[in-house]
């Protein structure tokens, strides 16, 4: 019996440029994430350079798609690198396609706030933020007020420097870094926490102040202001974190102990009066 001899069936080159390019890809995306964490470079060439890892994503998902046709008219091997390709260029593709489908239903802001008529003020902050982002925009009012109707202030039954020091301890526990802590004084009422936040995957830097100011009753009220510090659109962010900032304060506030719940000193005995001397009888 004879035997048809063994012949490998080419690969399919654009299966083998669909993997070359969707790790290719990866790869710049990497490089991106490395630099805007690190701050080697400004934002710019950092955004420049995670778009260009979206492009070669895109090109490795439509090589692979050609391949899946060359390949089941020529009968040529390379059908497991297309599948890889795609689906790398598929993952690579999916948050940005979740943020872009998240921006179609948010409004186009970027600095949300619990005081929209006397927003927190980025003081040590307004330093490290580029010019005209200081301010919160007059304009993102209405449209914060319809998007996230959930963000307001936080009323805690806590003297102001009690609930200062919850907020503080917080933030330390998310691991913000702290730029400037103002506790509340005899002559400034407030107290003032400015931090600086990362963002998960790429760690773009989002500025937050947190205002704690007494109120008449004994109790104190929160205030929190978000803002990113590059980019148009925050996609939610700002206000997802002013949400769980708070909620994660009033669990805080409810483990304080009573001791620490009163502003009231204990008011100092007066000296017990000295006794008359009675004169001495003779």
């Amino acid at each position: 019996m004879l035997r048809r001899p063994f012949v490998d069936e080419p690969m399919s080159p654009l299966a083998i440029w669909s993997a070359r390019l969707a790790w290719f890809a990866l790869a710049v995306a990497a490089l991106s994430v490395i630099i805007v964490r690190s701050g080697l470079l400004e934002i710019g060439p950092a955004i420049a350079t995670f778009g260009a890892a979206l492009v070669f994503a895109a090109a490795a998902i439509l090589l692979a798609l050609a391949s899946f046709i060359a390949i089941w008219r020529s009968g040529s091997s390379g059908l497991g690198r297309a599948i890889g390709g795609m689906l790398l260029g598929l993952m690579l593709l999916a948050y940005p396609a979740y943020l872009g489908l998240r921006a179609s239903k948010l409004p186009e802001i970027n600095d949300i706030t619990t005081d929209l008529s006397n927003p927190p003020r980025f003081e040590v902050l307004s330093r490290l933020r580029p010019r005209g982002r200081v301010d919160y925009p007059a304009g993102f009012a209405d449209q914060q007020r319809k998007a996230y109707p959930d963000v307001t202030p936080l009323q805690v039954e806590l003297p102001v420097r009690a609930a200062y020091d919850v907020a503080l301890k917080v933030i330390n526990k998310r691991k913000w870094l702290v730029v400037d802590a103002r506790p509340p004084a005899t002559a400034r009422r407030d107290g003032v926490i400015e931090a600086v936040a990362r963002t998960t995957i790429m760690g773009f830097r989002d500025d937050v102040v947190v205002r704690v100011t007494g109120l008449r009753d004994g109790g104190s009220r929160v205030d929190v202001r978000s803002a990113s510090r590059y980019g148009l659109h925050d996609f939610g962010a700002n206000a997802r974190r002013i949400v769980a900032l708070l909620a994660d304060i009033d669990d805080e506030a409810g483990n304080v102990p009573e001791s620490a719940r009163s502003d009231e000193r204990p008011t100092p005995k007066p000296a017990p009066a000295q006794q008359r001397r009675q004169p001495a009888k003779r």
